[in-house]
C-alpha cells in the first residue's frame, strides 16, 4: 500500500502483482479540496476493492522521507538566520510533535485496518514520482524528469529506468525550484498557491507575446528572478522570495517595483496586464522545462521520456516538449502531483525492495484510463435518489440514454456525466463530467460562470473519439489524460 499525506492531495493506492488495484485521493470522500489529512477513508476504500486481507498486504510505504526534510527545514532555517524566526517558531513544533514521529503517527493511524504492524518504507519525494512515472508507463526503459515545489531536497529530478530499476542521475535542490517559482507567479496574479497554479497556464493565452509590456516581463524575470543555464538548472535571486523561511511566497513590494505591476487581490477584477504577466511566466516556464528534456535526453539517450511532479501537469509546457521531438514516446503520470506519489510509493517498494519476486507487467499503459477509484452500483444510486426525493428516471437501453443526453446537449443544456470508476487525479476524464455543446456560442462562459462559478477564461477539454481526432485536429498521438494540447 501506499500513502501520500499531511501536506496536500493525500490519497492511498495498492499495487498488487505490480498492477494498481485502486486508487483514491481523500478529498474525493471528504469533499476538502487538496484535503492534507490522513486519507483514512481512501484506505479502506483501496483496501476493500482489493479484495485483500490485511494479512496479505507486504507492508506500507510512505511517499517521502521526514526526516530528510526536517534536515532540509533546518538547514535552509540556519542558513537564512535570523530571517524566518516566526515561520521556525510556528512549523518547528508540528514537526517535533507529528512529523518526526511519522513512523508511529502511520502504524496508529493504521491499526483499525489492522495493518500497524506492517513494514513500513519511506522512498524520497521525487523517487516516489519517478516510480509513479516509469512503473506504469509500460516502457522497459526511459527517461525519467520529474519537477515540483520540493520533495525533501530535490525540486527536480534527472532519472533513468530500465527493466524493474530506477537510478536518478541528477538533482536540483531547494531553494531552487521551477514549481515554487511558478507558485509564485500564482500568488502575484491573486490566485492560490497549491491549487490556482492550472489558472496561470488557462490565462497565460489571453497574453499578447508581442505586445512590449510582455517582454519586458520576461526580461525582467530572466534578468532578476532566475538565473538559467543552458543545462535548465538555474538560480533563483532569492532576495525577492520569502518561501525559504517566512510565512509567504515572495516580497510583494520588491516585486510590485520590479515590475510596474501591483499585485493582484484575489477576486478582483483580470487586467490585460494580469494576462501578459501570465504569458511571461508561463514562457520562461516551458523555456526552462525544454531545457530539462534536452539534458535529459542526453544523460539517458533514451527515446522514451516519462513525467511526473505537479509541474508535469502543466500541459502547454508538456506540449513544447512534445513538439520538439525531443523524444520519440512521452508518457506523462496522469495524477502528476502529490496524489500520484502514493502508487509511486508503493510501486518503488515493491520493485526496489521485493525486486527478486517481482515482475513487471508489459502493457502500453497501467492506469486503466485514471479510473482507479469507487464505482457506485444502482442500488447505492437509488438509494441517494431516494434520500433526496430526487426526480429520476432509470433507462435499461443504454442508446435511448445517449439519445436522450444528446438531444439536451444539441439543445443547449448542460448534462453531469456520472458512470463507471472515478479518476484518480486532478482531470475529468469522462466518468465524472460535465458535458456541453462546445459548438454553442458562448458555452464555455455559461459553465464558468452559471455552472462552476469559477473565471470566465477557465478552458475546457474538448473530447471526441480517438479514431476521429484527426477530423477535428492535426494528425498526432492522442491524448487521454488532458496532460497535451491539440491543434
Amino acid at each position: 500500500m501506499g500513502i501520500s499525506a499531511f501536506y496536500h492531495d493525500s490519497a492511498a493506492a495498492i499495487v498488487k502483482d505490480g498492477l494498481i488495484v485502486a486508487a483514491a485521493q481523500e478529498e474525493r470522500f471528504s469533499r476538502v479540496k487538496h484535503d492534507a489529512s490522513f486519507p483514512r477513508q481512501a484506505v479502506k476504500y483501496v483496501l476493500d476493492e482489493s479484495g485483500m486481507l490485511p494479512s496479505e498486504v507486504n507492508g506500507v510505504s510512505f511517499y517521502d522521507k521526514p526526516l530528510l526534510k526536517f534536515e532540509r527545514l533546518l538547514e535552509t532555517y540556519n542558513a537564512f538566520a535570523p530571517r524566518g524566526l516566526a515561520s521556525f517558531v510556528k512549523s518547528t513544533p508540528v514537526w517535533i510533535k507529528e512529523k518526526l514521529a511519522m513512523r508511529r503517527l502511520l502504524k496508529n493511524a493504521l491499526k483499525e485496518f489492522d495493518l500497524g504492524n506492517k513494514e513500513f518504507y519511506f522512498p524520497e519525494h521525487h523517487l516516489s514520482h519517478s516510480a509513479s512515472a516509469y512503473y506504469p508507463s509500460g516502457f522497459s526503459e526511459a527517461a525519467i524528469l520529474t519537477i515540483d515545489g520540493v520533495g525533501e531536497w530535490a525540486t527536480a529530478t534527472i532519472g533513468q529506468g530500465k527493466n524493474n530499476n530506477i537510478k536518478i542521475c541528477r538533482e536540483l535542490r531547494f531553494p531552487h525550484s521551477l514549481g515554487l517559482l511558478y507558485s509564485s507567479f500564482t500568488y502575484f496574479l491573486g490566485f492560490k498557491v497549491n491549487s490556482g497554479e492550472y489558472k496561470v497556464m488557462g490565462l497565460s493565452p489571453y497574453g499578447d507575446p508581442l505586445s512590449s509590456e510582455t517582454i519586458v516581463f520576461k526580461e525582467k524575470i530572466l534578468k532578476h528572478l532566475v538565473d538559467v543555464r543552458d543545462d535548465g538548472s538555474f538560480l533563483l535571486n532569492m532576495d525577492y522570495f520569502d518561501f525559504a523561511t517566512g510565512l509567504k511566497m515572495i516580497d510583494k513590494v520588491k516585486w510590485e517595483f520590479l515590475f510596474q505591476l501591483r499585485y493582484r487581490e484575489p477576486e478582483s477584477e483580470i487586467l490585460r496586464s494580469h494576462s501578459n504577466f501570465a504569458r511571461a511566466a508561463q514562457e520562461v516556464t516551458e523555456m526552462i522545462i525544454l531545457k530539462l528534456a534536452r539534458t535529459t535526453k542526453e544523460l539517458t539517450g533514451s527515446d522514451n521520456l516519462v513525467m511526473a511532479g505537479g509541474v508535469a501537469i502543466n500541459c502547454a509546457a508538456n506540449s513544447r516538449v512534445y513538439e520538439e521531438g525531443i523524444f520519440k514516446n512521452i508518457w506523462i503520470q496522469p495524477a502528476a502531483g502529490d496524489a500520484g506519489g502514493a502508487i509511486g510509493a508503493a510501486y518503488a517498494a515493491y520493485f526496489l525492495k521485493f525486486s527478486s519476486q517481482a515482475q513487471r507487467i508489459s502493457s502500453s499503459d497501467l492506469m486503466h484510463g485514471s479510473f482507479l477509484g469507487p464505482e457506485y452500483s444502482d442500488t447505492d444510486i437509488q438509494r441517494v435518489i431516494d434520500l433526496h426525493e430526487a426526480i429520476a428516471e432509470k433507462m435499461e437501453d443504454f442508446d435511448q440514454l445517449v439519445s436522450v443526453v444528446s438531444k439536451n446537449l444539441a439543445e443547449g443544456q448542460i448534462v453531469g456525466w456520472f458512470q463507471g470508476r472515478m479518476e484518480f487525479g486532478p482531470r475529468a476524464l469522462g466518468n465524472r463530467s460535465i458535458l456541453a455543446d462546445p459548438g454553442i456560442r458562448g458555452m464555455q462562459q455559461i459553465i464558468n460562470q452559471k455552472t462552476k462559478f469559477r473565471e470566465g477564461f477557465r478552458p475546457f477539454a474538448p473530447s471526441v473519439l480517438e479514431e476521429d481526432a484527426d477530423k477535428f485536429f492535426e494528425p498526432g498521438d492522442s491524448s487521454p489524460y488532458m496532460l497535451f494540447l491539440k491543434k
